[in-house]
């Protein structure tokens, strides 16, 4: 088996409050894009500073690339570029001497910053003082200052948080191509699903502190059965009509159906319904969205949490 980017192990921090993580066991494939998913409270922040050196757990075990982390070693660490909440860029330098600052403090040849500033597309933008900087190219900078020590595995905490639809294909274009171009892991907390959805190869989903899925997306999409949004000129005798062959039929509107597709697929069920008189206007399979999935793992966890 490859060696995973991230490995932990009975990972546990707690607070007086109650907040914090027990007994996390996160397994992030190298070369993944893993979405770190959870309501606000959930363990994430508090998770990836544990994985950055910044918290110290109170147990448990962390690996990157199979290096432990320890008290007296972080050595694993330079393996890792982060870019947690808002970046820490100084407003009256340039991009580029702003990456300067960075590069002696790493030590790193100077090529690095024309190479960091390709990676992320600001070349053209390198001289311009960073106060005159849209939030994207913000966001776009400081991953190229994580990017100075060419690390194996990056860790963002909400990159895509306050930018405009250009910023957030812009920064999805750029995580992607990262993975696919330069062999990078991307760790990425977000609290927009639908932008982890359309990037992100693996998810992990916390809720209350404990991990309540980690897997690929479609592994998660195949605990839901797809459903069925069924229009005819005849809804209440086709929802009877249904419900006596034993499918599962929810009423969306006055007009629309939607059929649980577990026993019969969209073509039997058309059949059947013609086959009765129902003329049948509109069929399409949906398929579950990442949020309600994530609606329904955090919901029935909140629940048994509070049971």
């Amino acid at each position: 088996m490859t060696t995973p980017a991230i490995g932990t192990r009975g990972l546990t921090r707690e607070f007086a409050g109650g907040h914090g993580v027990r007994d996390l066991d996160l397994n992030v494939p190298a070369g993944a894009i893993y979405g770190f998913l959870g309501p606000n409270g959930a363990g994430k922040t508090t998770t990836i500073r544990m994985l950055l050196g910044l918290l110290r757990a109170d147990r448990g075990e962390i690996a990157l690339f199979g290096q432990a982390m320890r008290r007296d070693s972080r050595d694993a660490l330079g393996l890792v570029g982060a870019l947690v909440e808002s970046p820490s860029l100084y407003g009256h330098l340039s991009g580029r001497d702003n990456l300067e600052v960075t590069r002696r403090l790493l030590d790193v040849p100077r090529s690095r910053i024309d190479e960091a500033l390709e990676r992320v597309s600001l070349t053209d933008s390198a001289h311009r003082r960073v106060r005159e900087y849209s939030l994207g190219m913000k966001q776009r900078l400081a991953i190229a200052l994580a990017l100075l020590g060419r690390p194996k595995l990056l860790i963002l905490d909400e990159p895509s948080n306050g930018l405009d639809p250009a910023g957030i294909l812009d920064m999805r274009r750029l995580l992607r191509s990262l993975v696919a171009e330069d062999g990078l892991t991307v760790f990425v907390s977000s609290h927009l699903l639908s932008e982890i959805e359309q990037i992100a190869s693996h998810v992990g989903v916390l809720q209350s502190g404990r991990l309540r899925f980690e897997g690929r997306l479609e592994e998660l999409r195949s605990r839901s059965k797809p459903r069925l949004l069924l229009g005819c000129d005849a809804p209440l005798k086709a929802a009877e009509a249904l419900r006596q062959l034993g499918e599962s039929v929810q009423w969306l509107d006055t007009q629309m159906l939607a059929v649980t597709l577990a026993q019969r697929d969209e073509a039997e069920i058309n059949r059947l319904l013609v086959a009765q008189g129902i003329a049948v206007s509109h069929l399409a399979r949906e398929t579950a969205s990442l949020e309600s999935l994530f609606f329904d793992l955090t919901v029935d966890a909140a629940l048994e949490h509070a049971a």
